[in-house]
């Protein structure tokens, strides 16, 4: 398993015809292999289920019933009930958020999850009523409204907001699931999920779209809801330069939000084109111009702060990935064979070229990002709060790579929006604890599943053995329960 657990199974087989497998145990360390080993093989032996402790208990045979993870489940259910999706009042609901955090899998395999636990079983039908009722109860509303009262005031003076795409295997298109532009440059038929954090990446809303949605078309109805959900003033919005456009900037401005976004250089900066053409001047790390920008704000064409900076490392990159495209382009001049997309490859009058004209404007540019706000505050902090969107990035990441956000198995957009609403709930859960404890959610994973309550059997008594807390584990729980 992924975890590094082992399963021990025991397959029945006539010839090679394969008849069935019986699922014996999840084992997380060498004690508990060995325990359900001897298990399995006293059940093909047809024997009762025994194990000789001699040095521990005299010659007693005690019979392991089982050991699972209660200190992880524990440790969970108590963030689940801090961030207060206790008004959730659905048990099951619980259950599939916190297995999708211990171990993403289908809504089904959640009962195997569930019960090497130790915990009581959902039904089948009670899974798929669950899955309904999120819709139907708007639990992704209970959500958010239970993630604003965990996060601060500071916190929320800067929302990130960014989108990313998930895609399914289905041959065909349908009203919601539809081919795009893809962020894993797939031609699936997908959809388009937006996200918005606090400046720390602690999840508030999400919103998914159809999957041919444009990415500039995502960032006005997630902020719509949510202002008027809480009504607040004040905010600060970052988002990179695929959200910048004339009608987003008027909505944003509109709605009494301040904004931090990414500028498309369509031309190169007047301030630094005159600033270089002095003598002796040249460009130095993290130098900073200012400049206007003409923005249209409801048919009126106003003037707002651009920021411009200059990075060393990032012209670097620049010049790199120029350099490799052009490399590319040459070969595709000099190639008869078929040819791929370049941007620095163009056919004029039927002969093949390399466009020198954009290379050089390209690599004039290199290492300069330009900000757009409406904002009155230090260039500096502009271009700080602009760099927070790496937090929303890092959340997308956890939600596509630890939470396998990716709607799998669901075909209706029922299914898909509440599987969504999980995530959403995972998610949050998975982000407190990284901010609590300061270490990934993996590591905290890790750190607690070995730690095993067991139940075992002796004299027809049946006891529970509790397990010894590591050092690195209580400190995680006690970071955690933290105010």
């Amino acid at each position: 398993m992924k975890s590094g657990a082992i399963k021990i199974q025991i397959e029945y087989k006539t010839g090679r015809k394969r008849e069935r497998i019986v699922h014996i145990g999840t084992a997380h360390n060498e004690l508990e292999q060995k325990l359900l080993e001897d298990k399995a093989n006293k059940i093909i032996n047809a024997n009762q289920l025994a194990w000789e402790l001699e040095e521990a208990s005299g010659g007693v045979d005690m019979i392991l019933e089982k050991a699972y993870s209660q200190t992880l489940w524990e440790a969970l259910e108590y963030v689940y009930a801090r961030i207060g999706f206790t008004r959730i009042e659905d048990e099951i609901f619980k259950q599939l958020v916190l297995c999708r955090i211990i171990e993403p899998t289908s809504k089904l395999d959640t009962i195997r999850v569930l019960d090497e636990l130790g915990l009581s079983l959902p039904s089948h039908s009670g899974i798929l009523r669950c899955m309904k009722q999120c819709n139907e109860r708007d639990y992704r509303s209970l959500i958010s409204k239970a993630c604003m009262t965990n996060t601060t005031r500071s916190s929320l003076k800067l929302l990130l907001y960014d989108v990313t795409t998930l895609y399914f295997e289905a041959e065909k298109e349908d009203e919601y699931r539809k081919a795009g532009l893809s962020k894993e440059r797939r031609l699936d038929p997908q959809i388009v999920v937006g996200l918005l954090v606090d400046r720390n990446g602690f999840p508030l809303e999400i919103m998914s779209f159809e999957g041919n949605k444009a990415e500039v078309k995502t960032i006005l109805p997630v902020l719509e809801g949510f202002m008027k959900r809480y009504g607040q003033t004040g905010i600060t919005v970052t988002a990179d330069a695929a959200m910048m456009s004339a009608t987003n900037i008027s909505g944003l401005e509109k709605m009494g939000y301040n904004y931090i976004i990414s500028s498309k250089m369509t031309r190169f900066p007047l301030e630094i084109d005159e600033y270089l053409q002095l003598p002796n001047n040249t460009l130095e790390d993290k130098q900073i111009f200012e400049s206007k920008a003409i923005v249209s704000i409801d048919g009126k064409q106003v003037k707002r702060r651009c920021i411009y900076q200059y990075k060393e490392k990032r012209a670097k990159l620049d010049l790199r990935n120029i350099d490799k495209a052009v490399i590319k382009a040459r070969n595709m001049v000099d190639s008869k064979k078929d040819y791929k997309r370049n941007q620095y490859f163009k056919i004029t009058d039927g002969i093949k070229i390399l466009d020198e004209e954009l290379v050089a404007k390209h690599t004039k540019r290199a290492g300069i990002k330009g900000y757009i706000t409406n904002l009155k505050i230090p260039a500096q902090e502009v271009i700080d709060g602009y760099h927070q969107l790496f937090e929303v990035e890092r959340s997308f990441r956890m939600s596509k790579s630890d939470l396998k956000a990716r709607p799998t198995f669901h075909y209706t957009r029922q299914a898909i929006e509440a599987h969504l609403t999980i995530v959403f709930a995972a998610l949050a859960i998975s982000r407190f604890i990284q901010n609590k404890t300061s270490v990934s959610i993996k590591r905290f994973l890790r750190t607690l599943t070995p730690i095993r309550t067991g139940l075992v059997t002796l004299e027809g008594k049946t006891y529970q053995i509790r397990p010894r807390i590591t050092p690195e584990a209580a400190i995680l729980l006690n970071n955690l329960r933290k105010t």
